[in-house]
């Protein structure tokens, strides 16, 4: 992957004012006439466009109205208070929860975006720590690690997660840090590590914290149901942590294609009879960990029959508001079927998942399938929504 455009940010002429001075610092501003783009007035040569974005200036943002909706709308750049930070937001990844309409809905128009990297363009007066260049990935939401919640392990469930986030989000050029965000969920990125690798550190810490919920132990055969983005995750940090077989499950060629080449040992179409492709593939058994990464009623289904005596099920996918499906109850209490679910990452997971991308022990660089401008970011969506063409899709704010 090339790293992001560092180079001074143009703007839309539809941005600016029609008399502002046409930049002319030479080749590093890809004649700026020619692209029909003007740097934002008063800029003068040796001085970067981000430290005159920061006092009433806008900036674009692409602002959610439906997955067939998607504006490149302007937008104040956020002021910041004295213990905040002002991130310059390089890569964005789209997350599959950004397209669950019957989530987003009731609160658009927003500007969504949590998977981002970026590099700090101010600091509030009060920041210790922190400097303008570091570059950085924030978390959205954030636990006070103080409540009996965060104590237990289960930060996902902290109210204070549940009420923080960052303004206004990632699709957007520039993005307020608020101070418990600073203190809780802002970590430094490895010099080695790109900015669209970033945006992988936090579904990893998800899929870190979920396996761990599912009480991991080396040599199980695992099941994954769903080779998205976290199924993908799934099957490598299965392989990374001793799993003996791992068998994927998906509608998608291109998809299975990948499982196969990130670690899964056997891939599998989806089909009503999955029981017994599973025993076929795995001597005779069912899977001792089944993973399910899918939302939809018969995925869930098909998992919970698939699964081995004595195993474990993880739950780790939403589903459609009123979606239904049977439970084998009895089926799962003769067993001794442990179930289980699991709900974003701790701090202690995100610090695993940089190191696990900076090391390259999870790969990936393989799973990007789109890289987008924010002026495409709507076909960002439509390819995530539609789910068959892509993988993980990235916007980059600044291009």
């Amino acid at each position: 992957m090339l790293d992001p455009f560092q180079g001074p940010i143009l703007y839309d002429m539809a941005r600016c004012p029609r008399d502002a001075p046409v930049a002319t610092q030479g080749s590093s501003l890809r004649d700026s006439r020619a692209l029909g783009r003007v740097a934002p007035k008063g800029w003068m040569p040796g001085i970067h466009v981000s430290d005159i974005l920061l006092h009433g200036d806008v900036m674009r943002v692409a602002m959610y109205y439906n997955n067939n909706d998607v504006r490149v709308e302007d937008m104040p750049v956020p002021v910041i208070g004295p213990n905040e930070l002002l991130v310059k937001v390089w890569s964005s990844g789209i997350c599959g929860s950004d397209v669950l309409e019957w989530y987003r809905l009731p609160k658009a128009p927003l500007v969504l975006g949590h998977e981002i990297a970026g590099e700090i363009v101010e600091t509030g007066d009060t920041v210790n720590g922190w400097k303008k260049g570091d570059r950085v990935f924030v978390s959205h939401h954030v636990p006070c690690n103080m409540c009996r919640y965060c104590i237990s392990g289960h930060h996902s469930t902290c109210d204070t997660l549940a009420a923080t986030t960052f303004d206004p989000g990632g699709f957007a050029e520039f993005l307020r840090v608020p101070a418990i965000n600073v203190t809780n969920g802002t970590y430094r990125l490895p010099d080695t590590m790109l900015y669209d690798e970033g945006v992988f550190i936090e579904p990893l810490a998800c899929v870190i914290r979920g396996q761990e919920h599912a009480g991991w132990q080396p040599g199980r055969r695992v099941l994954v149901i769903g080779a998205g983005i976290a199924g993908l995750m799934h099957i490598q940090m299965a392989r990374i942590s001793g799993a003996s077989r791992i068998i994927a499950v998906d509608i998608a060629e291109s998809r299975l294609n990948t499982a196969i080449k990130l670690g899964a040992d056997i891939a599998i179409t989806a089909s009503e009879n999955l029981p017994q492709q599973v025993m076929e593939h795995n001597e005779g058994r069912l899977a001792e960990l089944v993973i399910i990464s899918t939302g939809a009623p018969s995925a869930i289904a098909q998992g919970m029959r698939s699964v081995d005596r004595g195993g474990t099920i993880l739950f780790f996918a939403p589903s459609d508001p009123g979606a239904k499906v049977e439970i084998p109850f009895n089926e799962l209490w003769r067993k001794e079927i442990t179930t289980t679910s699991s709900y974003a990452g701790s701090p202690r997971d995100i610090l695993a998942a940089i190191e696990l991308i900076a090391s390259g022990r999870v790969n990936v660089k393989d799973m990007i399938t789109h890289i987008l401008p924010l002026s495409r970011t709507a076909d960002g969506f439509r390819l995530v929504a539609e789910a068959r063409e892509s993988m993980k899709v990235i916007v980059r704010p600044q291009e």
